[in-house]
């Protein structure tokens, strides 16, 4: 298989960020909802595989193995059939070191996805609670989904901050090393094994978590779903709209901006930049 090096990763990196906010508002808008849509459909696909083993202590780890082998799918989709996502979209600061990008315009770029990857996250969300679906195992999935989104929001700041870091770090490993094959089955291959590892792990993906969190608030609602959840009471009131921004979406995309700007971007861009200019 064909690959580029790590230098010419780093130039493709910068032109792709200088193509990602050239495009029109509507078009970033409309990718970006796409892309939401297809993390909530890894997300919740995940789930729906690996909740009997989630629910378990005993087969917590292998739970977590299956969810990882299925969530790669999202990214996949995004990479390779075309979408804006946020936390990927923190490589655009090679193309803003590179002084191709304005930094307003990269910000831009970033608060725009944002918003689109909630709008899609969102609805994937909003459309689970009302299949039916969550009745899985007698309302155990629903149980499930409840469980993980209450965990989420009694993260500590320092702690879903550090999360974020080491999530995006992977992820746009992810994204780099994509960038490196020439072909669909060499990027799906990467994809998958870096995807499986950050999900494995237990890291914190702000964009993931637009599902996860309002998928749990909304099934909250449900009494069968909200009795097979196991939730503490104050875990449950916990479980709001106000802690999910702020104690989990704030800290975690600060994360994830570290992670994929800082650790991948710019590391990348120091180190082999100066390579680049020197050949």
């Amino acid at each position: 298989m064909e690959a580029r090096s790590p230098v010419e990763i780093l130039a493709y990196t910068s032109d792709t960020g200088l193509a990602k906010t050239q495009r029109k508002t509507s078009a970033v808008l409309v990718l970006a909802f796409l892309a939401g849509a297809f993390i909530a459909f890894a997300a919740e696909g995940s789930n729906m595989a690996a909740h009997n083993l989630l629910a378990g202590t005993d087969t917590y780890g292998l739970g977590k193995t299956l969810a990882g082998v299925v969530f790669g799918t999202g990214l996949m989709l995004v990479v390779m059939a075309g979408g804006e996502l946020f936390t990927g979209n923190t490589l655009i600061i090679v193309a803003a070191l590179d002084r191709r990008v304005a930094v307003r315009k990269m910000l831009l770029n970033w608060l725009l996805v944002y918003a689109g990857n909630f709008l899609g996250c969102f609805c994937i969300a909003w459309m689970m609670t009302r299949t039916g679906l969550f009745n899985a195992s007698d309302g155990l999935l629903g149980g499930i989904t409840i469980k993980i989104a209450a965990s989420k929001t009694v993260l500590p700041f320092s702690t879903a901050v550090i999360l974020g870091v080491m999530c995006n770090w992977l992820v746009c490993l992810a994204v780099w090393a994509s960038y490196g094959a020439k072909d669909i089955a060499g990027k799906a291959l990467i994809i998958f094994f870096v995807i499986c590892l950050f999900v494995i792990s237990g890291f914190e993906h702000s964009i993931a978590n637009m599902y996860y969190i309002p998928a749990g608030i909304l099934a909250k609602q449900n009494p069968q779903w909200l009795a097979m959840s196991h939730v503490p009471a104050e875990q449950l009131d916990g479980l709001n709209w106000i802690n999910f921004i702020v104690k989990n979406l704030i800290p975690v995309t600060l994360g994830n901006i570290v992670g994929g700007a800082g650790m991948v971007g710019f590391l990348y861009w120091f180190s082999l930049g100066k390579r680049k200019k020197a050949d």
